[in-house]
């Protein structure tokens, strides 16, 4: 029985033996884990970044931060694991690669000349026990090119429909893409987006339609790209639309008054797109056409009153022809006056003016002249003015109203003649010519 107990109390001693190794086993196992976490809690010794956008082109700058060193380095390496740089100590032979700042808390670098395939998560890395890491997106924006109008190659009637396609690649994330027709807004019909064979950017493409009139001959249609890598610029492409429309005619007269037997000019003025090539004259009530040519333009060398009548001019372009027509009223009704005859007219009266006043002058100088006339007397004769360059001595005898009397006289004759009568018995005023 004592045998018994024994055999018994030595598998107990064992299995507790057995059960306090593996409670230290667990506890040691928890105490670790719990330091681990204690460790990867502390957030000075955890690095920090951020991510970065960059056009194509372009220059990114990465930073790596860490609080609490814990005299280790700090790493960058690029989306394939590469190690760029180790604290300052370049890794990579890449000149686009740079450092732009190295401490015990800080690794920056820059990578200029950014190409699609630099895209990717770049990793920094500190090592403590264990490494801690953190992670930086770069993301690279591919820049669309210049938009493409295609379907404006070839000029469009007027009212048809015009199918414009406005297509542009390389963006990356895909562009957007605007339509207008001079200061209009055009909604499209829809936008195609295609991978492009690189597998990084995409090729956009969208179409307009819209029915042309006459008046969109020569529009400006433009297409606009927007894309964030244009950095609140824009790219654009203009093309100007060729619409074809009927023509219109009209008869221009050279000169514009005419008159019989003068030359005679009609000018059929034909507008469109095309242009009118073809002019057909005819007079109505003629079955014989007059002229059928290119020349727009028909001649009357010498007006007659039989070129009397109604004459047309038909214009014809490829998109059809128009008809024009003008009166000719050839007659011997008064001439419309021209601005040359009015110009003598004027001179004319002026002139007549200008007699009629010198005739009016001279009238008044000769009654004048009349009424204050001088005499001279030479034994006993009267002697003119002209007589007075003779060297001998005569006797001039000055008569007047005044000195004779004769203020009732009617008139200048009677007055001299009464004057004469009576010099024997007045004082006469008299003159000496030598």
């Amino acid at each position: 029985m004592q045998r018994d107990k024994q055999t018994l109390k030595k598998p107990l001693g064992a299995e507790e033996t057995d059960g306090w190794k593996m409670l230290e086993k667990k506890l040691l196992a928890c105490l670790h884990s719990c330091c681990l976490i204690l460790v990867a809690l502390q957030p000075e010794s955890q690095p920090t970044t951020s991510d970065e956008t960059v056009v194509a082109g372009g220059t990114v700058v990465l930073k790596c931060q860490v609080e609490d060193p814990d005299d280790s380095s700090l790493q960058w390496s690029n989306p394939a694991q590469q190690t760029l740089y180790f604290g300052e100590k370049r890794a990579l032979r890449d000149n686009r690669i740079q450092l732009e700042r190295s401490t015990p808390n800080e690794l920056t670098i820059s990578i200029s000349d950014v190409v699609l395939s630099d895209e990717g998560e770049y990793t920094c890395s500190i090592f403590t026990m264990p490494v801690r890491t953190a992670k930086a997106l770069v993301t690279v924006l591919g820049i669309p090119q210049k938009p493409q109008i295609f379907g404006h190659e070839q000029p469009i009637d007027e009212e048809k429909i015009a199918r414009l396609t406005c297509r542009s690649s390389g963006s990356k994330p895909a562009a957007q893409l605007r339509w207008k027709k001079g200061n209009k807004e055009l909604k499209d019909e829809g936008t195609e987006v295609v991978e492009d064979p690189n597998g990084k950017t995409f090729t956009v493409s969208s179409r307009v339609e819209f029915r042309v009139t006459k008046e969109d001959n020569e529009a400006e249609v433009t297409c606009t790209v927007d894309h964030e890598s244009l950095q609140n610029s824009e790219r654009s492409t203009t093309q100007k639309l060729q619409v074809h429309y009927k023509p219109t005619a009209k008869i221009e007269p050279h000169p514009q008054y005419p008159r019989e037997g003068e030359k005679l000019q009609l000018q059929c003025d034909g507008q469109g797109n095309p242009i009118p090539r073809e002019f057909l004259w005819e007079k109505e009530g003629s079955d014989v056409p007059l002229q059928l040519s290119s020349d727009s333009v028909l001649i009357f060398p010498f007006l007659n009153k039989s070129d009397s009548g109604t004459y047309v001019c038909t214009a014809t372009s490829s998109m059809g022809s128009v008809v024009a027509k003008y009166n000719l009223d050839v007659s011997d009704a008064s001439p419309v006056p021209s601005t040359s005859s009015t110009y003598h007219a004027v001179i004319g009266g002026v002139v007549a003016v200008i007699v009629f006043l010198l005739l009016s002058l001279l009238i008044v100088l000769g009654h004048y002249l009349i009424r204050h006339k001088g005499m001279c007397i030479r034994h006993g004769e009267m002697v003119t003015s002209r007589h007075r360059q003779n060297s001998a001595k005569v006797m001039c005898t000055y008569l007047t109203h005044e000195a004779k009397g004769s203020d009732d006289a009617p008139d200048a004759d009677t007055a001299i003649i009464n004057a004469e009568g009576g010099q024997a018995g007045g004082d006469d005023k008299k003159e000496y010519f030598i």
